[in-house]
């Protein structure tokens, strides 16, 4: 009894069916489930006979009765009034389920399941199209007014008096409205669970795919659509590592950063995001992108998070190495709650790439420092590290230990003593200061 309705189309372009996306593809339709066992009616047999004398009547009515329910909904759900609606389409539909639905009413046992079929195939195609559930449980609940209404008219013509006795089959014809109403908003949700199932699965699918490298040429113009990220755009990839909660992403945008496009995916404990920074670095006057620099700036990390990000780089193409650079930069240890940017992190990033080589440097550099007691290593190594940090200056560096400038020249004379190194050569410097990276890094 409920004339159920709405075009086979969704609610953007409703008059013909949506178009199939791919996370649409080799959905399996949900199988209608059992009829619940009938609920015995309380009226006698007089008044089921009346009920079913009117319902015949009623069949014959179909199309006028199609004619005024259809104009009722377009009267109360605005969504029937849209101009690329199929007006055909609809009334066709209204028609055939009011039509399953009056033929109910006179021999229910034969024409339950086809009714509770054509039930379960609009509550399913209306959800793999995007039209609305309640717009649609609306319009049934119309055609059960326009059908009940009729049919008390039609039996007080008939006999004014036994009409009254209609009454005790009303709760038989809402029960069967709400187990017809069930039925569509059942096989609406389960499809609107399998959709949002393969959305999600297909998006995972398309950002996993563009960070390992995976992706093709071909697939750009989806990751586009699904993910919102433009072929040409410029990226930078963020590495997150979280050991309070893996799975977990940070706001990656506050501030100046607001707004930008990211889409994350978790994998093996570290999550990483794909950042839309815009068309130019955005770090001068007039600039519309956003620079790394910045976007560093704009990240918020949960407590006890690090993170690594990767320089600008442009087109979905090149997200893959994005990837390996903010991996990189990851490996550079930040401290806990910081952002490494790898642009600022170069000789780090050399001595994690190639930790076997980082390792024979340190070695090499520091090999008798490292053989120390405990307590003078370390002495030794605070004060390199000092200087390196103090730009070659034992004045800073004491400023920074707390000590005498000429504490800190006896110390790296030491260090040049028990490795024949000399501070005065600038590649043994460098050598130093890639060795002390790798010493920390590959040994703590």
């Amino acid at each position: 009894m409920h004339p159920v309705t709405g075009s086979r189309a969704s609610a953007p372009a409703m008059g013909r069916p949506a178009p199939r996306r791919s996370a649409d593809r080799g959905r399996t339709p949900p199988r209608m489930p059992a009829a619940r066992p009938p609920i015995r009616s309380r009226a006698d047999a007089e008044t089921v006979a009346l009920l079913h004398r009117t319902a015949r009547v009623l069949i014959e009515e179909v199309p006028r009765l199609t004619d005024r329910i259809v104009t009722l909904m377009k009267e109360r759900e605005p969504v029937y009034r849209s101009p690329s609606l199929d007006p055909h389409e609809v009334w066709r539909e209204v028609h055939d389920s009011l039509s399953h639905n009056v033929r109910s009413l006179v021999r229910p046992k034969e024409t339950r399941e086809s009714a509770r079929s054509c039930a379960w195939r609009i509550g399913t195609d209306r959800a793999a199209q995007g039209f609305p559930l309640d717009a649609l449980l609306h319009a049934y609940r119309i055609g059960c007014t326009v059908v009940w209404e009729r049919l008390l008219e039609t039996a007080s013509k008939e006999d004014p008096l036994g009409a009254q006795a209609l009454v005790h089959v009303a709760a038989d014809v809402w029960n069967f409205v709400d187990e017809h109403c069930t039925l569509v908003a059942t096989a609406y949700q389960e499809v609107e669970r399998q959709l949002s199932w393969h959305r999600e699965n297909r998006y995972r699918i398309i950002v996993a795919a563009l960070l390992d490298g995976t992706a093709r040429v071909t697939d750009f113009p989806e990751a586009e659509e699904v993910l919102g990220l433009p072929e040409r755009g410029r990226y930078a990839v963020v590495a997150l590592e979280d050991t309070d909660a893996p799975a977990r992403a940070p706001h990656p945008v506050t501030g100046v950063c607001a707004g930008l496009r990211a889409v994350w995916h978790t994998a093996e404990g570290i999550a990483h995001a794909i950042v839309l920074l815009g068309d130019s670095d955005g770090d001068g006057d007039g600039g519309d992108g956003v620079g790394v620099e910045r976007l560093v700036r704009g990240l918020e990390l949960p407590p006890g998070a690090r993170a690594g990000v990767s320089p600008a780089v442009t087109g979905l193409a090149a997200v893959n190495t994005a990837r390996r650079l903010a991996d990189t930069a990851l490996r550079t240890r930040p401290v806990a709650g910081e952002a490494a940017l790898l642009e600022e992190r170069y000789p780090e990033a050399l001595v994690v790439s190639s930790p076997d080589l980082g390792t024979a440097l340190a070695d090499r550099m520091l090999g008798p420092v490292l053989a120390l007691e405990p307590a003078d290593r370390e002495l030794l190594l605070t004060t390199l590290a000092a200087w390196l940090e103090a730009d070659g200056s034992a004045r800073r560096a004491g400023e920074l230990l707390f000590c005498h400038r000429n504490t800190v020249l006896n110390r790296l004379r030491r260090y040049e003593q028990l490795t024949g190194r000399s501070l005065d050569r600038p590649r043994e410097v460098m050598e130093l200061s890639l060795a002390l990276s790798a010493h920390r890094l590959l040994t703590s």
